[in-house]
C-alpha cells in the first residue's frame, strides 16, 4: 500500500531533553529527526509533537524543537499518545489516515501509540531510522512486535521520496538536498 502525502500527518513522540542522551545512538537520532522534521515540512504535512510528563523528562530536545519551529507540545502522562483525549482530537481533527511516527522511546510510547493508532482505524507509519531506546534490544523486539500487529515502517529518506512521488518538482529538489 502507498502513502498519500494529502491523507498523511507526522507525529514526534516524546524527545525530551532528561532522556535522550541516554537513548542509544542519539546522536545519529538527531540527526535523522530533524531531517525527517524537515522533509514533513517541505511536504506541508500537519505535525504534532508531545511530551511526556514535561516536568520530569523536560522538554523537547532544541534541534528537534528548532526543526519544527513554533509549537505548543502536546503535554501527556499516559505512555500511548492515544492515551491522552487532547491528543486523539488533535489527530482527528488533522482528518489524515497514514501517521508518520518518530521519537523515544521505540518499546513503550512509539510501540503504545502504534498499536493504538491501528485499533483506532488510523494507518501508523513507524520510521525506523528515527525511532530508539535505552537498550537496542527493547528498539529490536518493539519493531517485530509492531510488524506482527500490521504496523508498517519506513525510513526517513524512503518515507520522504514515497510522499514526494515526483522528481523535478521543487518539493524533490529540496528533499534530495536535504538527504543527500
Amino acid at each position: 500500500m502507498r502513502i498519500p502525502k494529502e491523507d498523511t500527518a507526522a507525529v514526534v513522540v516524546d524527545v525530551q531533553e532528561r532522556l535522550f542522551p541516554h537513548i542509544h545512538d542519539h546522536e545519529q537520532l538527531e540527526q535523522n529527526l530533524v531531517k525527517l522534521i524537515q522533509g514533513v515540512k517541505i511536504l506541508g504535512l500537519p505535525l504534532i509533537v508531545t511530551q511526556q510528563y514535561t516536568r520530569g523528562l523536560g522538554p523537547t530536545i532544541p534541534a528537534v524543537a528548532e526543526a519544527v519551529g513554533e509549537f505548543t507540545p502536546l503535554e501527556k502522562l499516559t505512555f500511548s499518545c492515544c492515551g491522552d483525549q487532547g491528543f486523539m482530537d488533535a489527530v482527528k481533527a488533522l482528518g489524515r489516515k497514514h501517521i508518520l511516527l518518530m521519537g523515544i522511546e521505540a518499546h513503550v510510547c512509539v510501540l503504545q501509540t502504534a498499536l493504538d493508532l491501528l485499533e483506532q482505524g488510523f494507518q501508523p507509519v513507524v520510521i525506523e531510522d528515527c525511532i530508539s531506546s535505552r537498550r537496542l534490544n527493547d528498539k529490536r523486539v518493539a519493531l517485530r512486535r509492531m510488524i506482527q500487529e500490521g504496523v508498517m515502517l519506513s525510513t526517513y529518506e524512503s518515507i520522504l521520496f514515497e510522499l514526494c512521488m515526483v522528481a523535478g518538482t521543487d518539493q524533490f529538489k529540496a528533499i534530495s538536498r536535504l538527504v543527500k
